[in-house]
């Protein structure tokens, strides 16, 4: 059940971006809907998946690689499908579908045993600090997708090939404002998550170098993001750059400190 549900999940987000990228195949309008349904569907089984891994572990799926790993998928995936029912949009499904899928695929594959969380009032302050991290993370990711997406259409623009990328991608003040809004609510929600952390480190004298550096590293990129934004007054082309380029950073130095770090691990 657990992996026919998680296989269903990776199918339909896979099967999301492939929808999304038809206007680029043929000149048809963008298929909001059908991209909507089959993510939503994607949520559903994946949400059934972690359920089903919770209930045989006694224990939400958080910690250890294999179910944080899943779960980013599906917090990804909900933020994603959010984003496109809200805009009547699909094209970020494009960029952040296959994460979502790849992301989920990797727990399917490595397991999902979770590492053994502690109990009563440590666990829930624990999974409180892993949940809102993720769902930062997510936003950060979303912002990062639609800055790419700014850059990719700006170019296209400034030479003058009006192909498929103009035809299908949304105008450019809408990506800069999924920029924004995804920018400054990750870094509110992020914030929670490193706050929370840091007392839970010193409650319980608890704490991980390379969690400390890698959760410190990607509240800095957001942080940068969303203040230059609200304080700074960075136009649309920075802010596409700079989270683009601090998302795969934060990605490039969690790849390493997995590859770099012990097996073990609640968050990392």
């Amino acid at each position: 059940m657990i992996a026919f549900a998680h296989l269903l999940a990776i199918l339909l987000y896979v099967g999301a971006a492939a929808l999304a990228a038809a206007p680029f195949a043929r000149p048809v309008s963008a298929p909001v809907r059908p991209v909507v349904g089959a993510l939503s569907l994607g949520v559903v089984a994946h949400v059934v998946a972690l359920v089903s891994v919770g209930r045989l572990n006694h224990q939400l799926p958080l910690a250890g690689l294999g179910p944080s790993l899943s779960f980013a998928g599906l917090v990804l995936a909900l933020t994603l499908l959010a984003a496109e029912a809200a805009a009547r949009e699909v094209s970020l499904t494009l960029v952040a579908a296959p994460l979502a899928a790849v992301a989920t695929g990797i727990a399917a594959v490595i397991g999902l045993r979770p590492v053994q969380e502690p109990s009563g009032l440590a666990g829930v302050w624990l999974n409180a600090h892993i949940a809102l991290s993720f769902v930062g993370i997510a936003a950060f990711g979303t912002a990062a997708a639609a800055g790419t997406m700014y850059l990719v259409e700006r170019r296209e623009l400034k030479s003058r090939r009006f192909g498929p990328v103009f035809r299908f991608f949304p105008p450019l003040d809408t990506l800069d404002r999924v920029n924004h809004v995804a920018a400054v609510a990750g870094w509110l929600v992020l914030t929670f998550g490193v706050v929370l952390a840091i007392s839970y480190s010193l409650a319980y004298r608890s704490a991980d170098t390379l969690k400390v550096v890698w959760a410190t590293g990607a509240w800095l990129g957001v942080t940068a993001v969303a203040l230059g934004r609200m304080l700074g007054g960075w136009q649309a082309r920075r802010a596409a750059w700079v989270s683009s380029v601090c998302f795969a950073a934060v990605v490039a130095l969690y790849v390493a400190f997995r590859l770099a770090g012990p097996s073990g691990g609640q968050f990392l």
